[in-house]
């Protein structure tokens, strides 16, 4: 293979560096065993309630709602905002695959929109080129957790009377403008995967400053009916009535009491990944055809994944197996959706396409150590030849 050589192999069993690692230690323990002594372990209950009011905060929204993960919260907030069959909806195209299912799930077409070569995220050039009679909002996203260009953005949507969401999975914490992601767009959503920034291993939170919008996804998030934690402090017995389509997509009380510790160390998280970061734009300055992320200075990012850029005519497949087999975690950044079947496309995004092609995640976390970066760095030269 060009430009990639052996190199050493290392201990798998005693080495091994992993993509990712979730931070925790015994507070979040902690928080657990106070849920199981509460005796109430199920959704909507009151460790929900508070994880909501941080997030509300955190992203200066009025309203949040926890549920179980971020792909419910985007297709409550696209039902919510009533699309439907025949309605397009144009979706940034370098994403998780969720950002365009969720169109999907209400009956609309999704719009494929290319992307920034720099940051990944939707261009917005082309979203004013895109829209057509037909289109009824859009759904940019913080690819990787670099904020989206949310000041063009909004004005597009508002100019043309369109919805505007914010696919915010992987940047709780991050920034554009000074203002926090989460805040922009009609409604929000975050993630709380295990790979994001704070986790609860799976889980999401839809935030909005719409009263109705709100109201309708808690009730939808739970078969379109109050929740048993309200229900059960009713002093008059009342059976529900169903009279719409609704879901189970709850957060139980445990997840979010793991979540609510997590939040509370996110300033630390987000400190720990800026230096990790800015030492591996260091180390890589000096490895031939890897190229480290360059961001805008207008936003501040997450750093959820580390994304580096393989240029050619080095092999990202080949270099990521090679890292793999010496014991350490890499992966693809993420999807160029308009190449995948499931949606039947005929769009083109070539630079979309490209980073999905070119994107090798490195290992980031809060505990990635300096000498853990040095050997990833170091390893990837010796592959490569350098």
């Amino acid at each position: 293979m060009i430009g990639v050589r052996n190199a050493p192999r290392r201990d798998l069993a005693t080495e091994p560096i992993p993509l990712t690692r979730p931070s925790t230690d015994g507070a979040e323990l902690a928080a657990v065993a106070e849920v199981l002594d509460s005796g109430w372990l199920a959704g909507q209950g009151p460790r929900c309630a508070a994880l909501e009011a941080d997030f509300a905060a955190l992203s200066h929204r009025a309203h949040a709602v926890a549920l179980n993960n971020c792909t419910a919260g985007l297709h409550l907030a696209l039902k919510a905002l009533d699309v439907r069959p025949g309605d397009e909806v144009l979706v940034a195209d370098y994403s998780f695959p969720a950002t365009g299912h969720a169109v999907l799930y209400c009956g609309g077409t999704p719009v494929f929109v290319d992307v920034r070569p720099g940051t990944g995220t939707i261009a917005p050039d082309l979203v004013e080129a895109a829209i057509t009679s037909r289109t009824r909002g859009i759904v940019a996203v913080d690819a990787l957790g670099v904020p989206a260009d949310w000041g063009p953005l909004t004005e597009i949507a508002r100019r043309h009377g369109l919805f505007l969401v914010e696919d915010a999975a992987c940047s709780a914490g991050g920034s554009y403008s000074g203002r926090p992601c989460g805040s922009f767009g009609d409604v929000a959503v975050f993630s709380l995967h295990a790979r994001k920034g704070v986790t609860s291993g799976e889980g999401g939170v839809l935030v909005t400053d719409d009263d109705a919008l709100a109201e309708r996804v808690r009730s939808e998030a739970c078969f379109g009916m109050r929740s048993a934690f309200d229900r059960q402090a009713a002093h008059a017995l009342a059976t529900p009535a169903f009279t719409d389509l609704g879901y189970n997509y709850k957060l139980s009380d445990v997840l979010a009491a793991i979540a609510s510790v997590q939040l509370t160390k996110l300033d630390g998280f987000m400190r720990d990944r800026a230096a990790i970061a800015a030492r591996y734009a260091a180390l890589l300055a000096d490895v031939p055809g890897v190229r480290a992320p360059e961001i805008p200075a207008d936003r501040v990012p997450t750093w959820q994944t580390y994304a580096v850029t393989v240029e050619e005519p080095l092999d990202r497949d080949v270099l990521a197996g090679e890292l793999r087999a010496r014991g350490i975690g890499c992966n693809i950044g993420t999807y160029a959706l308009h190449m995948q079947e499931v949606y039947a496309t005929d769009a083109r995004c070539p630079e979309s396409r490209r980073l999905a092609e070119r994107h090798l995640a490195l290992p980031m976390y809060s505990g990635l150590t300096g000498a853990e970066q040095e050997l990833v760095v170091a390893t990837l030269n010796e592959i490569i030849g350098g």
